[in-house]
């Protein structure tokens, strides 16, 4: 039953729903063809018993007519999501023997709807990363691949195995955390749909922490309508997150009426930053031209101090990962070494456990936080991003929502820009900002390159307005209409 695969989220639950086919055997597909899938890497555990038996309760839930939201459906879990009783590592070797006791609030939600767990998908070491090779447990490969080119492409970071799954059609969706862009620029690299909500608005509870300030888990799958179905389900209020937000959850998919007449949308042009490609600039203003068609007021806006959101970025974000990966000594959990003494045990473990990146990230970090310097650097960082957060409110008295690119290039060469951090930085030019402003941000596939690879457009909300987001987002899918799809290469 290889064409189930083909089904998006929203065909598969109608499908089950009619009893056109069974959970089970919606399942066995998308099992089967993430085991021949294996080459892309995109799951650190796959866990086919554990779907079988999941798939086998939707069954006996849909035959009662007790059919909830996501009843049957596989989804791939990023590996930063606790699960309990399946390993969660974070794609870290000081956590590879790590057996979570409890499950994440959003994995939680997810299967109280009824979705189905394939495995734990890929990702870089506990999030850092824009291209999905810094993962202990190797790189995942984007199943895109340029035309007449067989180097390994990167799937984007750090949610590149849930981008890989998906777009590979083996998960009908899946869970992200975006902390500065790990949804939408992999969705960009990948060919599908991503969205970061506004911060608090899904439950950080039983996420592996990356900074704190920052992290927010999001759907990924390959249509606007299916982002929005999931959303819905992994959305609400945690008691147990001092950052989730109490109000209630709109009926996303709802908003997808498809009128954006008046609609004001807003282009930036602190984004057409220096030495962008001409094609993603192209595809920008034919993204605008389809929102005007299609009855959108296109305005330019000011964001003056988006030149300053990357820098401002690399001190936050260090500054609270190398506060949040203190706790990873030995001591509690996860991997330990020996040592002469305790100090000695310490080095050791969080020598031998944490990958390069993360230790670059940590030592970064640390020094902003340090005496002398924490006045320098990361308080001036904090009221820098004050201000960018103040610049997007300003724009938001004058436009609905915002249209930019997604990322300054397709998905590039495996090792093209490993050795240079600050050029795979640079990735996150374009989705930083929102996420430093805690705004809801979307990427949707928007047409190919000249080398046939995806690229994608993204639309960047008002707080607590994923609504506008999503129903501007499917107006733009709309016109786009990309029905491009990875060469099958990984089962030849």
């Amino acid at each position: 039953m290889a064409d189930l695969c083909d089904l998006t989220l929203a065909e598969a639950r109608d499908g089950i729903r009619a009893k056109k086919f069974s959970s089970a055997e919606l399942t066995r597909a998308h099992v089967d063809a993430m085991i021949s899938a294996r080459p892309l890497n995109a799951f650190i555990s796959e866990t086919p018993v554990i779907a079988k038996a999941m798939a086998d309760e939707s069954d006996k839930r849909i035959a009662r007519g007790e059919a909830r939201a996501l009843e049957g459906l596989p989804l791939a879990i990023k590996d930063l999501f606790c699960t309990k009783g399946v390993r969660t590592t974070a794609a870290s070797h000081i956590l590879e023997p790590f057996v979570p006791t409890y499950e994440s609030t959003v994995t939680s939600k997810l299967w109280a709807d009824g979705a189905v767990m394939l495995g734990k998908a890929n990702l870089d070491e506990f999030a850092m990363g824009s291209s999905n090779e810094t993962s202990y447990f190797g790189p995942v490969e984007n199943p895109w691949r340029k035309p007449g080119d067989n180097r390994a492409r990167v799937p984007g970071g750090s949610s590149g195995g849930s981008a890989a799954a998906v777009a590979a059609r083996f998960a009908l969706g899946a869970t992200g955390t975006d902390t500065g862009g790990s949804i939408r620029q992999p969705a960009a690299f990948c060919g599908i749909a991503g969205i970061k909500p506004t911060y608090g608005r899904c439950s950080r509870w039983g996420i592996v922490a990356f900074a704190s300030s920052l992290d927010q888990a999001g759907p990924m799958a390959r249509t606007v309508k299916d982002c929005a179905i999931l959303l819905r389900s992994m959305s609400g209020f945690d008691p147990k997150d001092s950052t989730s937000v109490d109000m209630p959850v709109p009926d996303y998919e709802k908003a997808l009426t498809g009128n954006i007449k008046g609609l004001k949308v807003g282009i930036p042009e602190e984004y057409r930053v220096d030495g962008m490609p001409a094609e993603i600039d192209a595809m920008w203003r034919r993204g605008a031209d389809w929102l005007k068609a299609a009855g959108a007021i296109i305005k330019p806006v000011k964001l003056l101090l988006t030149t300053y959101a990357l820098p401002t970025y690399y001190i936050v974000a260090p500054a609270e990962c190398s506060s949040n990966l203190a706790r990873y000594d030995g001591v509690r959990f996860g991997l330990r070494t020996k040592g002469d003494d305790l100090t000695g045990m310490y080095e050791g473990t969080r020598g031998e456990g944490f990958g390069r990146e993360v230790r670059r990230r940590i030592l970064i970090g640390t020094y902003v936080l340090s005496a002398g310097y924490y006045d320098a650097y990361y308080l001036k960082a904090q009221r820098v991003r004050a201000l960018i957060a103040r610049d997007f409110a300003n724009a938001f008295n004058e436009v609905d929502v915002l249209l930019t690119p997604t990322a300054p290039s397709s998905a590039f060469a495996r090792g093209e820009k490993s050795a240079d951090p600050i050029a795979m930085y640079l990735n996150d030019v374009f989705t930083v900002p929102a996420s430093l402003a805690g705004l809801p941000g979307m990427s949707v596939p928007a047409g190919l390159s000249s080398d046939g690879l995806p690229l994608g457009l993204q639309l960047i909300g008002r707080a607590y307005d994923e609504e506008t987001v999503l129903r501007t987002a499917a107006v733009l899918e709309e016109a786009a209409q990309f029905e491009a799809r990875p060469p099958v290469w990984w089962k030849q």
